[in-house]
């Protein structure tokens, strides 16, 4: 699964931190600043469900 995080750095890392406790990210890009929004980036994340069993 592919998912794009928006935002500033530090709403990206804390979004990171809270993708990371129900999937395993297996890729990510680095941060792209955005055009329409200067201070904001976005990052592309592919993620794999996490067996929680």
């Amino acid at each position: 699964m592919r998912i794009r995080l928006e935002g500033n750095r530090a709403e990206i890392t804390l979004g990171l931190i809270h993708l990371r406790e129900v999937f395993t990210v297996t890729a990510m890009s680095r941060a792209f600043p955005n055009r329409a929004h200067p201070r904001n980036y976005r990052v592309y994340v592919r993620v794999i469900p996490r067996d929680n069993r």
